[in-house]
């Protein structure tokens, strides 16, 4: 066990005790000595954790406590980081600068001798080609799915065809080669995907549509559709 999984696993142990808990019963649940458990305590004490108690008598975990610094192992750590520069990659600016602002703000509020192994992850993240930013703003179209509000979106086909449509979007799938939007279609009354670097404006309309407990995204994933040419 690593000695950020260690106390990670103590601040565990300290949450399931409502009442104090002794360094020899910590010692003997953990298989470390009380001198490491005293040192550990000392650690998140310093680290920011709210521990009440001392030596011989016993420690508690004020409530509501959150330690983000130690809620992830050494995997899931990578986890992130290799998600998080992978979003940082992909022509939703926005969404690729949010990205970034994850990883600044759990690089400093990590113990300095864990972000420093951190920002040095050997995985990186790379797209098939370079894609320029998309023709309308993405975030639109995300707070658009969240908030169940149509769209007017101008499209241009493979065949160099503009048309205008109303949809509901529902969702969006970030694939290697290609973003997609997943949407049902007021013109032709039934589902369809558009490529988002086909999209060439996009307007967010004051009008709702009902996709509570997920129906209508539950009948899209049973219908078998391509892309909008």
């Amino acid at each position: 066990m690593t000695r950020t999984q260690r106390l990670l696993s103590l601040l565990q142990i300290l949450r399931t005790h409502r009442h104090p808990v002794t360094g020899q019963r910590l010692a003997e649940e953990m298989s470390v000595s009380l001198r490491t458990v005293y040192r550990d305590i000392a650690t998140l004490q310093a680290q920011g954790a709210d521990i009440r108690g001392e030596a011989g008598i016993g420690y508690t975990l004020r409530p509501g406590f959150v330690l983000p610094p130690l809620m992830f192992n050494e995997q899931e750590l990578d986890a992130l980081m290799l998600g998080m520069r992978w979003v940082a990659r992909q022509p939703d600016t926005s969404l690729a600068q949010a990205a970034l602002d994850v990883l600044s703000k759990a690089e400093a509020v990590l113990p300095s001798a864990v972000a420093d192994g951190w920002s040095k992850t050997p995985l990186f993240a790379a797209s098939a080609q370079s894609r320029g930013a998309y023709g309308f703003d993405a975030r639109c179209l995300r707070d658009a799915i969240r908030l169940e509000k149509k769209v007017r979106l101008v499209y241009v086909s493979k065949t160099a065809v503009e048309t205008e449509r109303t949809v509901w979007p529902l969702g969006i799938g970030y694939f290697e080669e290609m973003e997609v939007l997943a949407a049902w279609c007021e013109t032709r009354r039934d589902f369809r995907h558009f490529l988002l670097d086909r999209i060439q404006s996009l307007t967010h309309l004051d009008a709702d549509f009902k996709n509570q407990g997920g129906w209508l995204l539950a009948k899209w994933r049973s219908a078998r559709l391509d892309v909008v040419p």
